[in-house]
C-alpha cells in the first residue's frame, strides 16, 4: 500500500481489525519512510458493478456515492456511522447477489428506500425527495400523504 502523505510504496500494517459484522477489515498502517500514520480498509468485492442511470449512460458502481447519499438522508437523525456502513453493506450485499453485471440506479434507488422505510421515516422521506426530484411542498405534501395511506399509524 502506497503512503498517501509521501508516496512511498512499502508501508507496514500495525494492527487489523474486521469491522461492519466481518465484511470488512480496517487495517492501521505507518509508512517506514516518513512515519505518518493511516488507516485502510479492505472490503470483498464479488464483481464489478455497473449502473445503468435514468439517461442510460453506464458508470461503475460507487459504494461511496452510495454511502453518501444514505449520510446525507439520515444526517441529525438517531444514526450512527455505523449504522450507515451496515445498512450500505447490506444493500451492496443484495445487489451482488443478483449476479448482473449491469444494475440500474432505479433499482439501487428502490433498494435504499425500503432499507431506510424499515428504520426511519425521515430519512426515507428526504432520501425520496431526491430520488423522486421533489421541486415544490405539495410533492412533499402528496407523498407525505401516500406514506401515512401505506403505513397508518
Amino acid at each position: 500500500m502506497r503512503c498517501p502523505f509521501c508516496a512511498y510504496e512499502d508501508t507496514q500494517v500495525k494492527d487489523s481489525r474486521t469491522v461492519e459484522e466481518g465484511a470488512a477489515i480496517r487495517r492501521r498502517r505507518i509508512c517506514p519512510h516518513c512515519h505518518a500514520r493511516f488507516t485502510t480498509c479492505e472490503r470483498v468485492q464479488i464483481r464489478e458493478m455497473t449502473v445503468i442511470k435514468k439517461n442510460n449512460s453506464r458508470v461503475p458502481f460507487d459504494r461511496e456515492k452510495l454511502a453518501k447519499s444514505v449520510y446525507v438522508a439520515t444526517s441529525k437523525r438517531q444514526f450512527s456511522s455505523e449504522d450507515v456502513e451496515l445498512l450500505v453493506n447490506q444493500i451492496q450485499q443484495k445487489l451482488e447477489r443478483l449476479g448482473q453485471g449491469e444494475i440500474s440506479s432505479e433499482l439501487i434507488g428502490r433498494y435504499v428506500m425500503q432499507a431506510l422505510l424499515a428504520i426511519d421515516k425521515v430519512a426515507y422521506i428526504r432520501y425520496a425527495s431526491v430520488y423522486n426530484n421533489f421541486t415544490k411542498a405539495q410533492d412533499f405534501e402528496d407523498f407525505i400523504a401516500l406514506l401515512r395511506q401505506e403505513n397508518p399509524k
